[in-house]
């Protein structure tokens, strides 16, 4: 009987997946280390949308809808390309703790790129889309002398997300959309663990596959619906950990498994005349599924894997956003979004400072024929967070207790071709 898979099938298969993750490997070399303390998310990928609170998936009339709801590209006829840029200007935790020095995580600026691309033949109801961007990153460093370096000193998340679409219009007022991702990610998370010198890290990579899929309807002129859906995927950590006590380090092949979630964004827009659009989303995150995380092989050094516990739970956001259009192609837009936290007080950690936030954001402008362009300014803020009764680390006494503040000013810049 003749093989299902010839050896030549298979050598082409493992060479692409050898040359994609060659691709994403090198994409998360240009991505640097995003942060947005939700979690992991990182919800902003357009300046237009952003400028609207990320309130989008009902409007998605630009090619960043191959993010916000894919089933949006039908809308942009033609060929079209995005290039947009968000800046985190310092990712800024202040920590207080019950007594004693306070502490502050370091200031960096941090450049998260996103590219989009769209083609929509003219003789068949199929639009095509590429994106790539990173929906997930992390970037936190703190002090070494802080009260809580046995927990936490610094840890960093880099996620690149490779997504062709296919989008159908089915009926003039339906379209659906669809499409694979392709994900590969870096972590790496650096603390004490039993004394005041000693250091633990762990360093580790791996690449996923998942899908996203959205759906536009128009029953109206003046109403749009839209809801975007991204499947669960999970990162298999494989790398090293490195345990230095102060006079020597120890080292173990590890591995660690972290679920990213399934999201669900949805939303209305409303648009009472050509001039205003008005959009209301809600957006869900399944955070629940992050439980315990191991660290199998760290028995090589300690005796027993160690346990990293989170025990997370599912984040909302409740986005809000208004655009107003005038002549000549500008507009203006403001918006709003609040998020709920994704982690309890007693499993609360300084590695991922996670915070109910509220989030507001103005921006404006221009399309014309082949070029279009877009700017926003957002500011992220939490209400001061009290941690009060958090496990502590049994072999230092340190928890993470204390009153938490968090302060986050972005600018984002987006600029689109058509032709």
């Amino acid at each position: 009987m003749k093989a299902r898979h010839s050896p030549l099938r298979l050598k082409s298969f493992v060479e692409r997946r050898t040359y994609l993750r060659a691709v994403l490997l090198l994409a998360i070399m240009i991505l640097p280390i995003a942060a947005f303390p939700i979690g992991l998310r990182i919800p902003n990928q357009d300046a237009e949308a952003i400028a609207r609170g990320n309130a989008f998936a009902a409007t998605a009339d630009n090619p960043a809808a191959i993010y916000y709801n894919p089933a949006g590209i039908t809308q942009l006829p033609g060929q079209n390309i995005q290039v947009g840029v968000l800046n985190y200007l310092g990712i800024n935790t202040h920590y207080q703790p019950p007594s004693g020095a306070a502490a502050d995580t370091k200031f960096e600026v941090l450049p998260i790129p996103q590219v989009y691309y769209t083609f929509s033949p003219t003789n068949i109801p199929f639009s095509f889309g590429l994106g790539l961007y990173a929906p997930f990153g992390l970037g936190v460093n703190w002090q070494q002398n802080s009260s809580f370096r046995s927990l936490a000193i610094e840890s960093k998340l880099q996620f690149i997300t490779f997504n062709p679409v296919v989008a159908w219009r089915i009926h003039p007022k339906l379209s659906l959309g669809i499409g694979p991702t392709f994900n590969y990610s870096k972590i790496m998370f650096h603390r004490g663990l039993m004394t005041a010198t000693d250091n633990l890290r762990f360093e580790g990579d791996d690449y996923s596959f998942g899908f996203t899929a959205g759906l536009l309807w128009q029953p109206h002129p003046k109403w749009s619906i839209g809801a975007n859906y991204r499947s669960a995927t999970t990162m298999d950590y494989s790398g090293t950990t490195t345990y230095n006590p102060g006079g020597g380090a120890a080292s173990a092949k590890t591995t660690a498994s972290i679920p990213f979630p399934q999201i669900v964004a949805g939303g209305i827009s409303y648009r009472p005349t050509p001039q205003w659009n008005i959009e209301a989303d809600v957006d869900w995150s399944d955070w629940s599924t992050v439980n315990t995380v191991m660290l199998n092989g760290t028995k090589n050094i300690f005796g027993v894997n160690l346990p990293f516990q989170l025990n997370w739970h599912d984040s909302w956001f409740y986005e809000f956003g208004v655009t107003r259009y005038f002549d000549n192609g500008w507009y203006a837009s403001a918006g709003y979004f609040y998020c709920t936290d994704t982690t309890s007080a007693k499993y609360f950690t300084p590695l991922i400072p996670d915070s109910n936030l509220h989030v507001g954001s103005l921006g404006f402008g221009h399309k014309s024929k082949r070029w279009q362009w877009s700017l926003a300014g957002q500011i992220i803020a939490g209400p001061e967070r009290t941690i009060d009764n958090s496990q502590p680390n049994p072999f230092t006494g340190q928890s993470a207790n204390g009153k938490y503040q968090l302060f986050i000013p972005t600018v984002s810049f987006a600029v689109g071709y058509h032709f």
